[in-house]
């Protein structure tokens, strides 16, 4: 399972946004990647996703795959729209 968010947030996925939706990630069994640019990260790894260099503006994919992948979807979606991060595509 996938969705698509655009980044809205003034800093893109820098320090704290990367930190929110990394908490977010961690309690679930799922194999959850965030993809920019042709570029995959464990959602899990704090410096994985802030190596990505997300950019305000930008338009991201989060995956999900494994047993609970469909509420690990709801849950980070969630808390990109909730915390000003984002906006679903």
């Amino acid at each position: 399972m996938e969705k698509k968010f655009k980044i809205t947030a003034p800093e893109g996925l820098h320090a704290r946004p990367a930190a929110l939706l990394v908490t977010a990630a961690t309690p679930f069994l799922a194999d959850i990647t965030l993809d920019f640019k042709e570029k995959k990260a464990n959602l899990k790894s704090i410096m994985g996703v802030m190596a990505q260099g997300v950019s305000p503006g930008s338009t991201i994919v989060i995956s999900a795959q494994g047993s609970d992948e469909a509420e690990a979807l709801q849950v980070i979606g969630d808390v990109i729209v909730s915390k000003g991060i984002g906006e679903e595509c």
